[in-house]
């Protein structure tokens, strides 16, 4: 990377404060950077750090102070703007491998255009892999699954039979997308299976997170629509839907059969009961249990869920419950005194 201010600043649609023929090549903590590197402001916490900054140029806020003689591109949102600067330097150009003399395609797969299949990976009968995909080694691409365009899937990945992944997507190391869902009926002699005979389909742009589990339907779909991003550990049980542009951290949990609106952000180590309906814009903090429907755009916290208001009261109130029980005993004290004073009770 080797660009000049005048077109970081053109890049990111922002205003340079500073040399335009500058040319920084690097890119680098705010803390660390140096004169020929770029860093970046987003957090006001760390402003006090510009007074000792050595970066060749600050991405800041419009609003922001900065020391006299450091350059500075001012844009509305300098994370966004790191984010694009640092996917122009780090991409590189694709380069199409084929497919590995150590890949086993099946005769009736059908390949894309410019497909590169590594070492060890496998692609079954009647499934088919889009133009310029990834398949990394390791990755297990079950018969009659559908891969999309310019997609990657990372090694060991687990694809099942009839699963269907769409474009650009990303799909992390060790993820299972479409093992049977997790459907018994009780008898008296222990649990009979229900056949679990539907798929996964993942829509475009979608980036699923390392050692997922994403289940097929029992019948139909599970669907993760457009735009989803899912961190590490995550498991979506059969026939959930899970919205567009929704945000599923680390180790979330979603029981069978629940709808999951459009832009919902479930914290990490969230667990959500089955067949509920999340409504669109719904936030809910880490470690929050959900066991009833929400209405979009609520913002819910602990275990049961509760609005997020009230679980700071809560909370508030739980780390005086020491201080509150030590009053209440020297209030009966004293109420016993003044009871035994006036001879109330003899």
């Amino acid at each position: 990377m080797e660009l000049s201010l005048a077109q970081l600043a053109e890049l990111v649609g922002g205003s340079l404060d500073g040399p335009a023929d500058r040319v920084v090549s690097g890119i680098n903590g705010i803390q660390e950077a140096g004169h020929d590197e770029l860093t970046f402001l987003a957090n006001p916490k760390y402003a006090p750090a510009l007074a000792g900054c050595r970066a060749g140029v600050v991405l800041v806020r419009p609003d922001q102070d900065v020391p006299p003689g450091l350059a500075v591109i001012r844009v509305d949102d300098p994370y966004l703007a790191f984010a694009k600067i640092l996917t122009v330097a780090t991409q590189k150009p694709y380069q199409p491998m084929g497919v590995h003399p150590r890949a086993e395609v099946a005769p009736s797969a059908q390949l894309g255009l410019d497909v590169s299949v590594h070492a060890l990976a496998y692609v079954g009968e009647n499934a088919r892999i889009g133009d310029r995909s990834v398949i990394h080694p390791g990755v297990y691409v079950g018969e009659g699954a559908r891969v999309g365009d310019d997609t990657v899937i990372h090694p060991n990945v687990t694809i099942g039979h009839g699963c269907l992944v769409g474009n650009r997507c990303i799909i992390h190391s060790g993820t299972v997308i479409g093992a049977d869902g997790y459907g018994f009926v009780p008898t008296a002699d222990g649990h009979f299976k229900i056949p679990q005979v539907g798929v996964v389909q993942i829509d475009d742009d979608v980036e699923i997170g390392a050692g997922n589990t994403i289940d097929r339907a029992a019948l139909g779909r599970t669907w993760i629509q457009r735009g989803v991003k899912t961190d590490n550990m995550v498991h979506v049980a059969h026939n959930c839907v899970i919205g567009e542009n929704t945000l599923l951290v680390a180790q979330v949990g979603v029981s069978g059969s629940t709808t999951v609106g459009k832009n919902v952000i479930m914290g990490g180590q969230t667990g959500v009961a089955g067949h509920l309906t999340i409504g669109d814009d719904v936030k809910i903090a880490a470690k929050s249990g959900v066991h009833g429907d929400l209405k979009p755009g609520e913002i819910v916290a602990g275990i049961p869920a509760i609005p997020h208001r009230m679980w700071l009261r809560n909370v508030a109130v739980g780390r005086r419950l020491a201080d509150l029980f030590d009053r209440v005993k020297k209030l009966e004290k004293r109420l016993n005194a003044l009871q035994a004073k006036d001879g109330v009770g003899s």
